[in-house]
């Protein structure tokens, strides 16, 4: 915030700014004695008809009466991380999306248009990296067309909490009566601590390819048909692992997809009678001695905000959070179309 010497505020703020990172103060509440602040940081993503919209790094959205504010200035772009690989948004964004492919994709302009038969929001959501080409009303229409033909519902999949995301996006899809359903961070680390936990990894087997104990242990989908395995199978070098368990059904299993310097995690899970025995870490970390054989050097996992088992789980060994993405849905083209689930029941470990 910006001082007098006399300690005044200052607004520093204008509406030139939407798009900018900026820090406010605002009154909450001016009718009770002594005036009480809050305060906010996040983009400035709109400024209209007397209503400052902030867009938090974790995707919430703060609406501010513009008579309400006390002082606001721009700040930097993004705040330096102290911890984990160096990367870009946009190199992130393209490298998770690598790890989880759908079964048909179609640009629009800079935009790609994904489905996978709905197993999955981030196989069937719209991944906007860029310029759709199209007025956003027209790109959305087409977003809608598309998905409506295939019988599935809109999702549009946007960042938030780094230098290049969506906040944006992410207001005007709001703005337009888009629902934003679920939140996920995707976290970053160093790879070769992964490699050096201690496990055990005695009972870990890894594998080229799924099959049906892995699958009947993964909980994401009640009917694993050929789209799934389709899906799970898609990347440039994939790893499965897996600890055995009871009646030909794992213990433990999880995925990994190697890609240059990164190893993206995803479907780590552990039967609910197992857990707390480090099963979890295990398969971790026998996939990051795989990925390190195969050169890559850091890792990244994606997991849902509210999933805090596996956060926990996953500050235990080193990963902090790089951004945030969360998946907007079209309302009013879905009320007859099945929405879908990116986490099973029990899920343990990350979001896929």
């Amino acid at each position: 915030m910006e001082f007098t010497g006399g300690g005044r505020l200052y607004v520093r703020i204008t509406t030139a700014d939407v798009g900018k990172r900026v820090s406010v103060r605002y009154v909450t509440d001016s009718r009770r004695p002594g005036e009480r602040f809050a305060d906010a940081v996040g983009v400035l993503t709109s400024w209209e008809s007397g209503v400052v919209v902030i867009t938090r790094r974790t995707g919430e959205i703060v609406r501010v009466a513009e008579e309400s504010l006390a002082a606001g200035k721009v700040v930097p772009a993004a705040p330096a991380r102290r911890r984990g690989p160096a990367a870009s948004f946009a190199e992130l964004a393209r490298v998770t999306a690598r790890g989880w492919q759908p079964l048909e994709s179609e640009p629009l302009g800079e935009w790609t248009l994904r489905a996978a038969a709905g197993f999955t929001r981030r196989a069937n959501s719209v991944l906007p990296l860029g310029d759709p080409r199209l007025p956003l009303d027209a790109a959305l229409d087409r977003v809608r067309e598309w998905y409506t033909t295939r019988g599935l519902p809109a999702y549009v999949q946007a960042a938030t909490g780094a230098e290049g995301t969506q906040e944006v996006l992410c207001a005007e899809l709001e703005r337009r009566g888009w629902v934003r359903e679920v939140s996920a961070e995707v976290r970053v680390a160093g790879l070769a601590p992964l490699a050096d936990t201690g496990a055990d990894l005695a009972e870990v087997r890894l594998d080229r390819s799924v099959d049906a104990p892995w699958l009947a242990r993964y909980q994401r989908s009640a009917e694993p048909g050929p789209h799934v395995t389709k899906v799970l199978g898609s990347g440039p070098s994939v790893w499965f692992a897996s600890v055995a368990g009871t009646e030909d059904v794992p213990a433990a299993i999880g995925r990994c997809v190697v890609d240059g310097r990164w190893a993206g995690f995803m479907a780590v899970e552990v039967a609910t009678g197992e857990r707390r025995r480090g099963l979890a870490t295990a398969v971790m970390t026998a996939l990051a001695r795989r990925a390190l054989e195969e050169g890559a050097s850091a890792a990244w996992l994606q997991v849902e905000s509210d999933n805090d088992g596996a956060r926990a789980l996953y500050d235990g060994m080193g990963f902090t959070v790089h951004h945030h993405y969360h998946h907007y849905l079209d309302r009013s083209a879905a009320a007859d179309l099945p929405t879908m689930s990116d986490r099973g029941p029990g899920d343990r470990g990350t979001d896929a």
